[in-house]
């Protein structure tokens, strides 16, 4: 399987001239991209007497007749298919040919004329045309158009030899020695169109044009741009070598113009070659030439790209991408990048100097390749300040995002009886803002499923005792606490936590008065430590001084849970001619009790001052990655109630006879503890959440709030009064919060979510703004990944457009502040304003800071076979804006101009 590199296009230069009006679009383009790393050019040579230039008069020949059918007068047949058996020495098989007005056989001329639809076939040719005359016996064949009743030129030829189509006005074609002249010839050769007033085939590989054009435009006849040459040299699927070529714009000349020129045309979907580097200047870095370097098409499975930065003020960035694949096997990528960034000039006050890096991979694996062992990956690390300082890329949703993590497991399953299964786990999670890393390397997850000791032979699990079961779950863990600087640094492996977790869960379920679910459970636990602490107070120091212990230490935990529920219907009717018919309420109490003993035995004490009298306990597990056993115990009964509201409304569709049902709510949950070994405060807040989606699911709003029945003191502490023995009311909302999402649009599909945004550890939509990736700007900011456009007539009847919307509302009481802590809108708004004209917006409003926030406007221009984007942030720390126009075509990528400014950076 062959995947290739997306994001990066490319090239063969030889001759690149200097550009000299950077603002300039064409003139610029035109320098960065025509030439070729192996250039020549070729004349033709008229070293063989050329064809007759009379397009249709045949000499006779002097041969004898070997035409077994003749026709000697004019005859019309609308199906007519003859085969013609020819002597050896004169054709070398059968030619086949039909046409619909009337087919002519000259026995004397050695001609066969075909009118009106005529086709004509011979070895691997396929000729189609208003009229086909051959001559039998020199071997040649001449097609042509014809005029219909209104006297315009119709039927031209269409000739095809292997994968070669030629759609000229008129040929000449040798079938012995397969050499043809062509007129006006339109072909198409990889991502060009070419025409040709004359054409000359040398053989099957190499064709010579004169008075050429080609382009990347659809329409060869009518191209919005095109490069004029004199003379070409081409051989198909393979290069095209051209003379002294101009580019003209709308059929108006260019003063763009070079020598020669060379374009590969390799059939193989991706191919070695320079990248070149595009122009940009920053207010702090001075001018810079980005992401130039070379692409290795390295085999059909994998590739490797290597480009580089560099900015006149001593900046400069290394990057090495990969992508590979293996149908049915696997497929990834690797992204990784070094930035050695300068700001301003050394002795300015703004001088800084920074090192950042970020690496990315992504691995995934075929369900097919392996039933019994999975391999994936998801990285994403580097410098805590890659994505806000780096320069390469404008990111919005990532550079405000504030962590980054990453995870690689390997996972297989073993077949025995009982089945077990093994996995290694090496997991990152890194916070921009504190810039701590906290890493496993590596986890190890092994368990043996569910045994059934007491089930009967037939594996019928009914009752208390037969649906008593077990398993064995061990996790291990080595992990470390570092910071950004320290990363995979000495430092940062000497303190290394390294631990084990044994668990046995011992269960069962049944049911009690018909109705009733209950389950139990008894859970063991051990946990092992190479590493504790010990506490002491040092007289010297006047202070507790905490020392690590190493060795082998373990402690053992145990505990017991029971939880009742049930599910209750009910329904409300109010008549099949209500508009509400029904409304169903689902409910589904439950009670759970949970009891774990006091592990003091595992606690120790140390004196707080120096007279010793001042105690406190504490445990030597004390930090444990798996925790440490609780010196006190706890014996929790739990409640909680879930319902949901679902009704039953008359469909607005008359022809409809079944109602539709709605979901009102999609979840209310209420829930609660008390703590029977609390001395005091035993209950716990009651948490009250839910959710639902109105207008056919695109919006969804959850809500949520905490409800404490304790009163505060006036420091804000709880005490163990209830908040209506305080003069409140029975309970105090300590917190509230309200989501609302809502995307929709009327192209009749979900809209695609910005894969590589998440990647990076950003946002999946727009709110945020569209990314810019500069190493590939001719990619659409908009859904269509290849920055086609997709419409191609004017709007009749629908604007077509997309809409992302978020409010969060955040309430805060812990305190009796009663403050809206937090209030704010975003919206994120893309649409076709015309059939070429693409525009979006991402902004928002926070109500408690009283300020616009991120704001992002897009356009779009679809210029046929080039696209015109303009990109602007307007203000705050991410202001920039980003223009670019240039040609789609890969093959032609480097033909462009852009102009970026970053503000602060």
């Amino acid at each position: 399987m062959t995947h290739e590199y997306a994001s990066l296009q490319f090239t063969k230069i030889a001759f690149k001239p200097l550009h000299t009006n950077l603002f300039n679009i064409v003139l610029l383009s035109i320098f960065l991209s025509i030439g070729s790393s192996n250039l020549y050019s070729q004349d033709i040579k008229k070293k063989q007497t050329p064809l007759p230039s009379k397009k249709q008069e045949v000499k006779s020949p002097n041969t004898k007749n070997s035409i077994e059918e003749s026709v000697t007068d004019v005859k019309k047949d609308t199906v007519r298919l003859d085969t013609v058996k020819v002597k050896k020495g004169v054709l070398d098989g059968k030619v086949r040919y039909k046409a619909e007005n009337y087919v002519k056989i000259d026995q004397k001329k050695k001609l066969i004329t075909l009118y009106d639809k005529s086709e004509l076939y011979y070895q691997d040719v396929e000729l189609k045309s208003g009229i086909i005359v051959m001559d039998y016996d020199k071997n040649e064949v001449y097609a042509g158009r014809i005029k219909d009743s209104t006297g315009n030129y119709t039927q031209f030829p269409n000739f095809k030899q292997g994968n070669n189509v030629i759609e000229p006005d008129s040929i000449r074609f040798n079938f012995k020695t397969k050499k043809a002249l062509i007129w006006n010839s339109r072909t198409n050769q990889g991502e060009f169109n070419v025409k040709a007033a004359i054409t000359k085939k040398e053989n099957d590989s190499v064709y010579f044009l004169k008075g050429a054009r080609f382009t990347t435009a659809k329409d060869i006849d009518n191209p919005e741009y095109y490069f004029q040459t004199n003379k070409i040299k081409f051989t198909p699927g393979k290069k095209i070598v051209t003379g002294f070529t101009n580019m003209v714009i709308a059929d108006v000349p260019t003063p763009l113009f070079l020598p020669f020129a060379y374009f590969p045309l390799s059939k193989e979907t991706s191919t070695s070659g320079i990248i070149l580097p595009s122009y940009n200047n920053s207010n702090t870095k001075g001018f810079s030439l980005q992401n130039g370097g070379y692409y290795f098409a390295l085999s059909d499975y994998y590739n490797l790209a290597l480009t580089g930065d560099y900015y006149t003020n001593g900046s400069y960035g290394l990057a090495a991408q990969s992508s590979y694949a293996n149908r049915y096997h696997f497929q990834g990528n690797i992204n990784i990048r070094f930035e050695n960034n300068i700001v301003s000039e050394r002795g300015y006050p703004d001088y800084s100097k920074t090192k950042i890096y970020n690496i990315q991979w992504s691995h995934s694996q075929d369900s097919k390749a392996n039933p019994n062992s999975t391999f994936s990956a998801s990285v994403n690390l580097g410098s805590s300040e890659y994505f806000k300082k780096t320069i390469n890329q404008i990111n919005v949703g990532s550079s405000l995002n504030n962590t980054l993590s990453s995870s690689i497991s390997y996972s297989t399953v073993f077949h025995s009886i009982p089945e077990s299964r093994i996995s290694l786990t090496a997991t990152h999670s890194q916070n921009t803002q504190t810039k701590e890393i906290n890493m496993t390397l590596p986890t190890l997850q092994f368990s043996i499923d569910r045994m059934y000791p007491f089930a009967s032979n037939d594996g019928a699990k009914k009752g208390i005792i037969k649906n008593i079961n077990l398993q064995y779950n061990l996790n291990g863990k080595n992990s470390f606490k570092t910071t950004d600087s320290l990363f995979f640094k000495p430092e940062m492996f000497r303190n290394a936590d390294i631990g084990f977790q044994h668990s046995i869960p011992l269960s069962t379920n049944f049911k009690v008065f018909k109705y009733f679910s209950v389950s139990s459970s008894l859970n063991y636990q051990e946990v092992w430590y190479f590493k504790t602490i010990n506490k002491r107070y040092d007289d010297l120091l006047n202070t507790v001084v905490t020392t690590d212990v190493k060795g082998f230490d373990a402690f053992r935990t145990y505990s017991s849970s029971t939880s009742l529920g049930t599910t209750i219907y009910g329904t409300f009717n109010f008549g099949n001619d209500k508009k509400i018919q029904s409304i169903r309420h689902v409910m589904r109490p439950s009670i759970s009790h949970s009891y774990t003993p006091s592990f003091e035995k595992y606690y120790d004490t140390y004196a707080t001052d120096a007279s010793g009298t001042m105690q406190k306990d504490y445990t030597r597990f004390e930090g444990g990655i798996y925790g440490s056993p609780g010196m006190n115990s706890s014996n929790f009964l739990g409640i909680n109630l879930s319902n949901t509201f679902e009704a039953k409304v008359k469909d607005r569709d008359s022809t409809k006879t079944e109602p539709k049902k709605i979901m009102l709510l999609n979840n209310l949950n209420l829930s609660t503890s008390y703590n029977f070994d609390a001395k005091e405060l035993a209950w716990s807040p009651v948490r009250v959440s839910g959710g639902t989606q109105f207008f056919d699911n695109k919006l969804s709003a959850n809500f949520g709030a905490t409800l404490d029945p304790y009163a505060i003191d006036n420091n804000g502490k709880r005490i163990n009064i209830y908040n209506i023995d305080n003069g409140g009311s029975l309970f105090r909302m300590t917190s509230a919060n309200l989501t609302m999402n809502y995307s929709i649009n009327n192209k009749g599909e979900k809209k695609e979510k910005n894969s590589q945004n998440l990647r990076n550890g950003g946002r999946g939509d727009d709110l945020f703004g569209s990314d810019i990736d500069v190493g590939n700007v001719r990619k659409s900011q908009f859904d269509d990944e290849n920055g086609e456009d997709k419409i191609s007539e004017f709007f009749r009847a629908k604007l077509p457009w997309d809409m992302t919307f978020a409010y969060s509302l955040t309430y805060g009481n812990n305190n009796r502040e009663k403050k809206i802590i937090g209030n704010s809108i975003m919206i994120s708004a893309n649409a076709d304003l015309t059939p070429k004209w693409k525009a979006g917006i991402s902004t928002g409003y926070d109500f408690v800071q009283k300020g616009v926030t991120f704001t992002q406007l897009r356009f779009e221009r679809d210029l046929m076979s080039w696209r015109m984007d303009f990109n602007w942030t307007p203000f705050g720390d991410n202001a920039s804006w980003n223009f670019f126009i240039g040609i789609k075509s890969g093959i032609l990528s480097d033909i462009k101009w852009e102009k970026r400014n970053l503000t602060n950076k």
